[in-house]
Parts: structure tokens; sequence; C-alpha cells
């Protein structure tokens, strides 16, 4: 059989399209707990409608999906995902239609990030196949959902994660990349045509970018999930790049953190460390408890992991159960894993009242503050991929420490809420696209601040993007901001 995108990407009829719309909507209001949080239900109607409006006519399943992505967006959790059928996706990877390099968002800018190619590296890229740079950005911010209203990680990913599949997507598949840019130092604008080029080849460039130095060092796939190294005498630097590293406190795992953390809050105790630098750039979550460890070290307060987390259905009968695929998109559960689930739903948020499932305290545990606690001056360093769980440590870090200074980027996580824990997977029956969100709306307990508006991500006391100027020299904007404060400020 032919190997080609027709194949896959198949025509959807009107109905067919209207029909898995309303599923959806359905899904949404019956399981996913967040859906009317920052959204009202006129404004999701309205969304739906134009929705069902825009399909009056036959349409193949990539153009409908773009269709679902916004009103998937518009709710406002960054733990939204939407994905086309795996044998689609499958179709994509396999050709030969990948722009080939790395870029970077910078100053409100496309960079080039490749080297060895016939652009120079830093270079602005002013349109790509004669689309204005910052018109393909905004055009991919939907393939990125945040909680509330925050728009940073939408700003950065639109470059940074969306050239190897989402702008396939957005735009075709494609044999040639028309690039105009303006090179570091010109002033007029140069044309080049780069040939596409296949996923494994794109991967193996993007090894060798120029950003590499800076990059690699906070990036959590190739670092360890927490460590820590001395800056300067004065100055301790504790690394936390993933809380997903065990799953719980029963995992064997957990208990070498824990003495991971006793030993450096000792050490900078008995060393008597002034200043102490904690960078979760990057982190994407992970589970309780390993986000609230470090926390104990830090505050005198007691704290908890929520102040309420609900769910809206019973899990004995969880809603539309013919769609349900599972809690990952990669894998469907069978029979064994689902009763599982409902156990598991049912011992957490055991009884249904009015609509509202409320968790049981018994997973809801107090936090009390640890010794030897660090009495130093505190510098958290974020940006807007902090997700999850640790956009949560982070809020905890703002509401629950006294003398902290908050440096980097709004991140994509939300200050005092979010929907998360458990995630759930249906399959749209005609598209066979995905819905995957979760289920638990958590209210965190995070104390009111008057610089910490509702519906947005923690934000800094100092916002600092990276820089060109730096790019070019491979140094890291966002730590040295942090030096300079420090040394200025002894």
């Amino acid at each position: 059989m032919r190997d080609s995108l027709e194949l896959y990407n198949l025509l959807l009829s009107p109905q067919e399209m209207k029909d898995d719309l309303n599923i959806l909507r359905k899904i949404h209001e019956q399981a996913n707990s967040g859906l009317y949080f920052y959204r009202t239900n006129k404004e999701v109607d309205s969304l739906y409608n134009l929705a069902l409006h825009r399909t009056d006519r036959p349409m193949r399943k990539i153009a409908f999906y773009k269709i679902l992505l916004p009103i998937i967006d518009f709710e406002g959790s960054s733990h939204n995902y939407t994905e086309l059928d795996a044998d689609l996706i499958a179709f994509l990877e396999r050709q030969k239609s990948f722009f080939p390099y790395s870029l970077r968002y910078i100053e409100g800018h496309i960079i080039f990030d490749g080297t060895n190619a016939a652009i120079p590296s830093g270079s602005k890229i002013l349109k790509i196949n004669g689309v204005e740079a910052s018109l393909i950005m905004e055009s991919l911010y939907k393939y990125f959902p945040a909680d509330g209203f925050t728009k940073t990680k939408k700003m950065s990913s639109s470059v940074e994660r969306s050239f190897d599949l989402y702008y396939l997507l957005e735009y075709g598949l494609t044999d040639t990349y028309v690039i105009k840019y303006l090179a570091p130092g010109e002033e007029e604008s140069k044309t080049v045509v780069i040939p596409s080029t296949t996923l494994d080849e794109m991967k193996s460039n993007h090894k060798n970018r120029f950003s590499v130095p800076v990059t690699d060092r906070i990036d959590f796939k190739t670092q360890n999930p927490y460590s820590f190294q001395m800056l300067a005498p004065s100055i301790g630097l504790l690394n936390l790049r993933w809380f997903g590293f065990v799953t719980g406190e029963e995992d064997p795992g957990f208990k070498g953190y824990i003495h991971f953390l006793d030993s450096v809050f000792t050490d900078l105790a008995d060393r008597q460390i002034e200043n102490l630098i904690i960078d979760i750039r990057n982190n994407p979550g992970g589970s309780d408890p390993t986000f609230e460890q470090p926390v104990m070290f830090l505050t005198q307060k007691t704290f908890k992991e929520n102040e309420r987390a609900h769910i809206i259905f019973d899990p004995l009968k969880i809603p539309y159960q013919e769609y349900f695929w599972g809690v990952s998109t990669s894998e469907r559960i069978d029979e064994g894993f689902w009763v599982e689930v409902q156990q598991f739903l049912k011992e957490r948020y055991p009884v249904l009242e009015k609509g509202i499932n409320v968790q049981n305290q018994k997973y809801n545990p107090t936090y009390f503050p640890k010794t030897p606690q660090f009495n130093g001056k505190l510098f958290l360093l974020i940006n807007e991929n902090v997700a999850s769980a640790a956009s949560h440590f982070a809020s905890l870090i703002k509401g629950y420490v006294e003398d902290v200074i908050i440096v980097g980027v709004e991140t994509v996580g939300g200050y005092y809420v979010h929907n998360g824990h458990v995630p759930f997977v249906y399959e749209l029956p005609n598209s066979k696209i995905k819905t995957q969100f979760s289920i638990v709306h958590v209210l965190q307990d995070a104390p009111l601040k008057k610089d910490q508006p509702k519906g947005r991500g923690i934000i800094p006391d100092f916002e600092v993007w990276p820089t060109l100027s730096d790019y070019f020299k491979q140094v890291d904007t966002q730590m040295e901001f942090i030096i300079n404060y420090i040394e200025t400020h002894e």
C-alpha cells in the first residue's frame, strides 16, 4: 500500500467531526474538574459553536486537529494535551521534511542556533517559506497549553520546541526551507534555501548547536535529577532538574534523595554558607512527596501540599468509559489496570457530594520544618518551562520562605491552583484524536501575595530572559545575574 499522507490523514465528514466535538465537550464537562475555573460556560459555548461552524464541510484529520487545539488550550491547564493517532504521527516522522537545525527564542526573535551551516549562528530569522517569523510564532502558541493566562512558555516553545513536528502540522510537508535572515553585525538581510532533512538527522544536528555549553547544563534529560556544587566560597548551587525520578516514599531511590538533602543542608550549616541558589529551570515536575522535601529545610512554618483537592465524578462510574484510553497516550490500559485506577481513585476521593469528591486528608499530610535550617540568602532560579510539581515547589518557596529572591521567567505552572495528579486519556471515536487532561483540581497551599496575580505562574522578583549578547559569549544570562547581584550586595 502506498505510503502517502492521504492514507493516514483521512478525510472526515462534517457529521463525524461534529460528533467528536460534542463527545469531547461532554467528556470534559463530566470528568475535567478545572474546565470552568478560568473560563465561563458562555465562553466555552462560544468556542465550541465556532468549531462546529468551521466543520460544515469535509476536512482532513490534521485540519480538524488544529480546530481542537484552541479549545483545549483555552481551558488554561498546562496538563492538557492533544495528540493525533500514532500511525499518522509515525508517517510524519518518517518523512524527509524537517527543519535541519536548532532555533532559540531570544529577545522576541527566532535565533538560528545551528553550526557548520549556510546561516551563521546567532542570525535573526525574518521569514520561513515566505511567512513572517512573528506570525509563525503566534500560530504555534496553541500547541502549548499553560496554566491560567500565562504566555511565557508559548513564546519560547513556539521556537525551541516547534520545529521538529509542530511546524509540519501547521504548515505542511516541505522539501526545502527558504530562509530570510539577518546575520550578526549585518544591516542587509540575505536569503538561503536549505534542504529538508530526516528526523534523525535533525536530532543529530541538535547535539551540535551553538548554545550547548549553556543549554545542556539545565536540560533535565541529560543532567542528574539533583546535584550540588559550590560556585564560590560563599555561594552554593542546588540543582533540582526533575522531581519524577521516584514514584513516592516507597521507591528505593527516595531514601537516597533524602540522604542527599540532609548532607547538603548539614554542609551548608557547618560551613555557614551565606548564599544558596536553587536552580529548577526546565524542571517538568514529578510527584509527591519529592518536591516538598527541600522546602522543609528552608522555612520554619508548617505547610501542606494543598488546601483542597477534588474530582467531579464517582470513581466507580468513570464518565464515557467507552472512549477511555488510559493514563498515558502511549499505552492503552487493560481490564486489570482499569480496576486498579478505579480503586486508586476511590481510596483517595471516597465520597461524591453535590458533584464533588474531596480528597481523603490521609493523602494530604502536614510537612514540618527540618534541621539544620538554611539561614542565609536564598535565590530561586526559574524559567518558563517550570511546570507541575516544580512550579508547585516554586509556589511553596515564594509562599513560605522569608528571605528569598526569585529570578528568571514566569513559570508555565500556576501559583495558586492547577489541575494535576491523575492524567486521563480519551480517544475520540471518529478522528482517533486523543485528549489528555488531569482530573484533580488542586487549590495549592499558596498564601495570597500582592505581586502574584490569579491565573498566572510564579512571578519572579527580577524578570531575566537570556540575551543575545550573552548567547554569543555562551554565557548563562540568568545565572550571571544572580552571581552579580550577590557580589554587588555583599
